[in-house]
């Protein structure tokens, strides 16, 4: 059923790019088919906003499978890599560029058409795609919406105590710590970097899922259910996307030492009965309804 014009929300037909690590996650295959991303898709996709995951891939028309990754994408051109120096290990190396370029240009692509990304970035998983995703963002002053959760471990703690009467075990896990190395992060603060970068009204220190479960029917438990639990968000990305919906935010300003408005939220309406016609001059009302980013340059 068609929406009425009073129940249209600021972010229909708006789109979104949902950035963060895939490849260094626990497990690829749980992360596509029960991660955040699926059901930060099915909250905006009820507020008719368009959602560009790098899992699902839009199709590319004349290019079929264009930049499509799978759970073993990455594994099959890691098996080709060579540091061999000559001819072999150069061929190797630009087999293995070639391979991803797809990928990497697709991904930058959704940036590109995106009005807005949210990004999930613990500090424990390593990544670069996604730094690459939310500089290009920020580039082209589009807002970044950045979920930086705290981070704990609970094992570690349990094992520590464990060895405590084993000085060589002790000692073993000490210089492992040093190695990976394994630091915590029970505030969730975010790389001092993306602080600047992003904008101090744009952190998130979790996704507040709990309240909107039984509404989606999000009935399959995901570790960050358990972890939001044990550390429930002061500062959820959900109730503020619903708030987004009503009214764009602003942004704090150091100098007027207020709130003003943010102009990186620029949202097209092309219903405006005000357009005019470009052969005529004449105004003419607007045929169905889609929110566009301006482009920049």
């Amino acid at each position: 059923m068609p929406r009425s014009r009073k129940q249209r929300g600021l972010l229909e037909g708006a789109r979104v790019y949902l950035s963060g690590p895939m490849d260094f996650v626990a497990s690829r295959a749980a992360e596509k088919r029960f991660g955040w991303r699926n059901r930060v898709s099915d909250f905006l996709q009820a507020m008719g906003v368009t959602v560009f995951d790098p899992w699902f891939k839009p199709d590319v028309r004349g290019l079929h499978e264009y930049g499509r990754e799978d759970l073993h994408t990455g594994e099959r051109i890691r098996r080709r890599w060579s540091w061999e120096s000559g001819r072999k290990g150069a061929e190797a190396r630009a087999w293995c560029a070639q391979q991803f370029w797809e990928t990497l240009h697709i991904d930058l692509r959704m940036v590109d058409t995106s009005d807005f990304s949210i990004s999930y970035c613990p500090t424990n998983i390593y990544s670069v795609g996604t730094p690459h995703e939310i500089i290009l963002a920020t580039l082209q002053h589009k807002p970044v919406l950045f979920v930086s959760p705290p981070i704990v471990f609970p094992t570690l703690h349990k094992l520590r105590e464990h060895l405590k009467n084993d000085p060589v075990g002790r000692e073993l896990l000490r210089q492992l710590e040093f190695e990976i190395p394994i630091k915590e992060n029970p505030r969730g603060i975010p790389s001092l970097w993306y602080i600047p970068l992003v904008g101090g009204e744009n952190f998130f220190d979790g996704f507040g899922f709990e309240p909107y479960r039984k509404r989606f029917g999000w009935e399959q438990e995901i570790p960050i259910d358990r972890h939001e639990r044990m550390f429930p968000p002061k500062r959820p990305l959900l109730p503020f996307l619903e708030k987004l919906n009503q009214r764009l935010p602003k942004k704090w300003d150091a100098k007027l030492k207020r709130f003003v408005p943010d102009d990186d939220w620029l949202l097209w309406d092309f219903d405006s009965q005000q357009r005019k016609s470009t052969a005529t001059g004449a105004r003419k009302p607007a045929r169905g309804r889609r929110v566009e980013r301006a482009r920049e340059g």
